[in-house]
């Protein structure tokens, strides 16, 4: 099933005129870390929980207009772009618009993640290496071309972190040489973060230094 036919009615936003103890309590009930707010049917934003509970009760949303975020999302968007939504925003609520700013409903983190976990990447066995490079000599092309000359398959690359001057990345493989392919890597001057039992290269380190501790024990 798409990810996009993922989409919740409920629960509707709040008007600016109901109370935080009701938005409160719809965060209660569906397990919401933000409400949206709507003003005569046209979506303003969302209230983060973590706000609400700061506020006295009783005082209705109008009052708090300034706390609203403009979290949404629009049909043509896709599904890594809302999970960027839910990352920025820390939220596990992602309102969406239609073109005339009409409230369409929304989606919810859960969803999303399980769509993730049915991709490919995730789904098809394979090899998961990660690799780490100077961020200015990095380059995706070049990944695929190093996996793919050693007569291997690319199912996927995620950044995992970047930093001002690395970027490591995670690198899932299906078929091919993984020693052959880790040498490669190295060869172009990426460092193998992973740990692999195929890594001949480590595997001979290993065993000169264990030679030299034993030699230096005599």
């Amino acid at each position: 099933m798409s990810w996009k036919n993922q989409i919740h009615q409920n629960p509707k936003p709040l008007d600016m005129n109901e109370s935080i103890t009701d938005a409160l309590l719809v965060a209660e009930d569906y397990r919401l870390s933000h409400v949206p707010v709507q003003k005569e049917g046209v979506y303003l934003g969302c209230i983060a929980v973590t706000d609400l509970e700061t506020l006295e009760e009783t005082q209705t949303l109008q009052q708090y207009q300034y706390l609203l975020q403009g979290i949404f999302t629009r049909e043509t968007s896709s599904w890594m772009d809302v999970l960027e939504l839910f990352s920025r925003n820390e939220s596990n609520i992602c309102p969406l618009l239609g073109t005339d700013q009409s409230y369409l409903g929304h989606y919810l983190l859960e969803d999303v993640q399980e769509y993730f976990l049915q991709t490919t990447f995730i789904k098809e066995p394979g090899t998961i290496l990660i690799v780490q490079k100077n961020l200015s000599d990095f380059s995706m092309s070049q990944i695929a071309q190093i996996v793919e000359s050693n007569q291997a398959k690319l199912l996927g690359c995620m950044v995992e972190e970047m930093e001002s001057d690395q970027v490591r990345v995670m690198v899932k493989i299906s078929l091919g040489a993984i020693n052959e392919i880790i040498q490669s890597f190295r060869r172009y001057h990426y460092e193998i973060v992973s740990e692999h039992h195929e890594d001949l290269y480590l595997q001979n380190l290993k065993e000169r230094s264990d030679y030299l501790d034993r030699y230096l024990s005599i």
